[in-house]
């Protein structure tokens, strides 16, 4: 009787295994729906992802919806300062199959140092990147009050040059028709030799300063005028901090009294602007006359120690995030999609782009210039090291 029952059950459990094979998939787990069997890791290809930590939340989200799309696909997702990923992939201690830093001037300055290391490219062709993921301009923000009496002179538009002028008077606020217990003006941004938001600041005064909207050449860093401006503009800057989000919840918690202007991403302070009316004042966005795009370039590397297997799910990764609904899902985030067909402008209550329009946030943007090549960037980052670090 035993051995027919065994018999038996080995009969069922067979037909059980013919069956889910005919169908092409294993048994699935009743609680997810997700194929038993994806789960072990040799059934599962592994795609190492390292991105900027500006998209932080965006990517978290993003990647559990697509877990549950592409089970057969693990990601495994890493989030790092644009600067020191470039640098750490470029030194081995990173190798991951898809890159993402914050953007274009981090990925030129990335490739040509790669390629003066290496003598090759790693950098993805065509589909394979870099292509924009999502997009966000650099803004500066300002508590109303000190941005009044700095744009006086300018019809609104807050400008380096005026900045400059402001931060280099020894009478402080009053210089610039402020109030005399505002002391002397506080500019902030983060350091430019690590953080991609500080190295975009560099970049803007520089353009502002030789009144060029692209085409910045190494020439133009190496005139002494040029460098006394910017190391006099910086002397408003008291403390270079590595992370933006750092000196953007300072500015928010100790208000003017630690800063009273302050360069950002815009996803950054759509972030945070909600949370610092009232305390302060009011703190608002103020578009430059001329912009730079963080457009969060995506690419799949072509370094060795990537498979065929690993490039192909990373394609699969990259398409599902540049998708439609991965780019709607970044408006929430305050994130300006990448795909030009998913509009700004929405029905939603929530689409920050018309909740917080009240505090100068606003849809048409100014002009963006391009990123200069790598060669001028290191330059730049090295004059600033010499004229500024401290």
């Amino acid at each position: 009787m035993n051995k027919a029952l065994i018999v038996v059950g080995f009969l069922v459990a067979t037909g059980a295994v013919l069956y889910f094979a005919r169908q092409g998939r294993g048994p699935s787990d009743s609680s997810t729906g997700v194929p038993a069997n994806a789960g072990k890791p040799g059934d599962r290809t592994e795609v190492t992802f390292l991105y900027s930590t500006e998209k932080k939340e965006w990517i978290d989200a993003a990647l559990e919806a697509f877990a549950k799309e592409e089970p057969s696909i693990s990601v495994k997702a890493k989030g790092m300062g644009s600067l020191n990923a470039a640098d750490a992939i470029l030194n081995g201690q990173e190798k991951p199959v898809v890159f993402s830093p914050a953007d274009s001037l981090v990925m030129n300055l990335f490739q040509a140092d790669w390629k003066t290391k290496y003598q090759s490219d790693v950098v993805g062709q065509g589909d394979d990147g870099p292509n924009p993921l999502v997009i966000t301009p650099l803004v500066f923000v300002a508590w109303e009050d000190r941005a009044q009496a700095l744009t006086k002179s300018t019809g609104g538009k807050l400008t380096f040059k005026t900045i400059h002028d402001a931060v280099s008077s020894p009478r402080g606020w009053p210089a610039v028709g402020g109030k005399e217990e505002w002391g002397f003006v506080k500019l902030g941004h983060t350091d430019p030799t690590k953080s991609n938001s500080g190295l975009q600041a560099l970049y803007l005064m520089s353009l502002e300063f030789t009144g060029k909207r692209s085409g910045l050449e190494v020439g133009d860093l190496l005139k002494p005028d040029y460098q006394k401006w910017v190391q006099e503009l910086e002397k408003g800057v008291t403390t270079f901090e590595a992370s933006t989000g750092t000196f953007m919840t300072d500015m928010i918690r100790f208000g003017p009294s630690k800063y009273d202007i302050a360069v950002v991403y815009e996803n950054l302070a759509i972030s945070q602007l909600e949370n610092a009316q009232g305390r302060w004042g009011n703190l608002r966005v103020y578009y430059p006359a001329i912009t730079l795009w963080s457009d969060h370039p995506i690419t799949i590397l072509q370094g060795d120690w990537v498979t065929e297997p690993q490039r192909a799910a990373a394609r699969k990764l990259v398409a599902f995030l540049r998708g439609r609904r991965m780019q709607e899902r970044a408006l929430a985030f305050g994130f300006r999609p990448a795909d030009p067909a998913v509009p700004l402008k929405t029905a939603d209550a929530s689409n920050p782009y018309t909740r917080l329009a009240q505090y100068g946030v606003q849809l048409d943007l100014p002009p963006a210039s391009p990123p200069p090549p790598g060669a001028v960037i290191r330059n730049m980052m090295t004059m600033w090291s010499r004229m500024v670090a401290r």
